[in-house]
């Protein structure tokens, strides 16, 4: 959360940045201060690293003070954040109010931008990587840099700590082996006729970082580069055409209840739901589709008004910790230090080998594809499928 979530996301495209609304209690943003590393007071809502603020020792005093964290659109059965929401308030203490768990990226970002100087304001966001770019270059999140930093690799983060990559996987193609016969296993499958009306998108492209990233994959898998979406839009386009496309968002309920048999999503959830399903009766199978492999990465930030600086901070050391990332892998996505957990033999090794087989090295989409991309899908998506 991958009930998944529209943001990335997985889910909920329908809803909006007027999400429901939790009072969160704590200090105002910058009101909590330690010695920082230059021998002064340093406050936390300037604070880069744990270092500059005092040292890690310093930066969980701050944060429990503060006793909160604004959490927003994090679904406990996305990625394994029910686990690592429960981990963090176990280990510090501090409540995570998480609001509007099935929101999409942009409704975070919407948050952060009409509630600057609001209690209420989400602290942290888990952003799509397209939307935490955008989010970037609007200039409302704060800079900070984890203590193993150097351990993200230098093309999934910002050189100055405004964003960083945390998790993420593969687009696949998800499939309820009981309803149909013979599951699609690319995205050349799925415009055959006897998967009409079944196939959806885990939320609306224009908001959700997983449905952006189906796109992406399926252009790919039609002659398109990461330089060109539109064969992915016209892909869909078709599928609409021949009735093949479901508009239902599909969740583990629209899962359940048959109403999304075929869902284009990332490989963790998929994944994660085909062992949750399994108790229920349920064979869901999950493929990476060969014809369009598209890799991506959720990005974490802190936004720059956060009402819990010290906290805010404090959560992403514990994401990026060897506890943190190995929480994400035993959600079956790929945490951004799994190559230095491997090379140092942190890994839980077990939960690596639980991930989806796929070939082959992925390849990112630079920031200004990626923006190229964002605004072809914004312009031509509703005329797609339309």
């Amino acid at each position: 959360m991958i009930v998944p979530r529209a943001r990335a996301a997985a889910v909920a495209a329908g809803l909006t940045a007027a999400a429901l609304a939790l009072t969160a209690c704590g200090s105002s943003s910058g009101s909590t201060t330690a010695a920082g590393s230059d021998g002064g007071k340093k406050s936390a809502a300037t604070a880069v690293s744990a270092a500059d603020f005092g040292g890690m020792t310093a930066l969980i005093a701050a944060a429990k003070k503060e006793g909160t964290l604004n959490a927003i659109a994090l679904p406990p059965d996305w990625a394994n954040y029910g686990a690592l929401i429960k981990a963090f308030e176990t280990k510090y203490g501090i409540k995570v109010a998480d609001e509007n768990p099935d929101g999409a990226s942009q409704d975070e970002i919407n948050a952060i931008t009409s509630r600057k100087g609001q209690k209420r304001a989400p602290d942290v966001v888990d952003l799509g990587n397209s939307f935490a770019l955008n989010a970037a270059s609007q200039g409302i999140l704060a800079p900070y840099k984890v203590a193993t930093w150097d351990d993200i690799p230098a093309g999934q983060k910002d050189a100055t700590g405004l964003r960083y990559d945390d998790y993420g996987g593969y687009v696949s193609i998800g499939c309820d082996a009981k309803r149909v016969k013979q599951c699609p296993t690319t995205f050349a499958d799925l415009l055959k006729p006897q998967y009409k009306g079944q196939v959806a998108l885990n939320g609306d492209p224009t908001k959700s970082g997983s449905a952006f990233g189906g796109v992406y994959a399926a252009s790919l898998a039609n002659g398109g580069s990461l330089d060109d979406i539109k064969p992915g839009l016209d892909f869909f386009h078709k599928l609409k055409q021949n009735g093949n496309f479901n508009p239902v968002e599909s969740t583990p309920a629209t899962v359940e209840k048959g109403e999304t048999p075929i869902s284009i999503d990332w490989d963790y959830l998929n994944a994660g739901y085909a062992k949750e399903f399994s108790a229920k009766g349920l064979d869901w199978k999950v493929a990476v589709p060969s014809d369009g492999q598209y890799a991506q990465f959720y990005s974490q930030a802190i936004n720059k008004y956060a009402p819990h600086p010290a906290a805010a901070r404090l959560w992403e050391e514990f994401l990026y910790s060897t506890e943190g990332q190995n929480l994400w892998l035993q959600g079956f996505s790929r945490p951004v230090e799994l190559p230095a957990m491997t090379q140092k033999g942190t890994v839980d090794k077990a939960a690596a080998a639980a991930l989806p087989a796929v070939t082959g090295s992925p390849t990112f989409p630079t920031t200004a594809q990626v923006d190229a991309a964002q605004k072809a899908v914004l312009a031509g998506w509703a005329k797609a499928i339309g």
